[in-house]
């Protein structure tokens, strides 16, 4: 059996992915996240609690909304890497 192999540091699909309408959830230990597709962007949303996305209303810690590109891809892939790398909350 092939070992999975991630695609990036989050695991999240190609861009082919969210170009059918496909949202993605998913976390990096003590990081949640949400990215959305939507009239040719990518709103990408974080938190931090161990809590699903339905839960968090009005909770989520940041967000931001990239072009659905490849530049906008990797835009949202290092959001993602610089909330990762902020310090936890006491």
């Amino acid at each position: 059996m092939e070992e999975h192999k991630p695609r990036n540091a989050f695991d999240i699909p190609k861009l082919f992915y969210f170009e059918a309408g496909n949202v993605h959830t998913g976390s990096r230990k003590h990081l949640r996240y949400r990215i959305d597709p939507a009239d040719g962007q990518l709103k990408t949303e974080v938190w931090r609690e161990d809590l699903c996305y339905e839960l968090m209303a009005g909770k989520i810690e940041a967000e931001a909304v990239f072009p659905q590109s490849e530049e906008g891809f990797t835009e949202m892939l290092a959001f993602l890497q610089a909330e990762f790398e902020k310090p936890a909350e006491s």
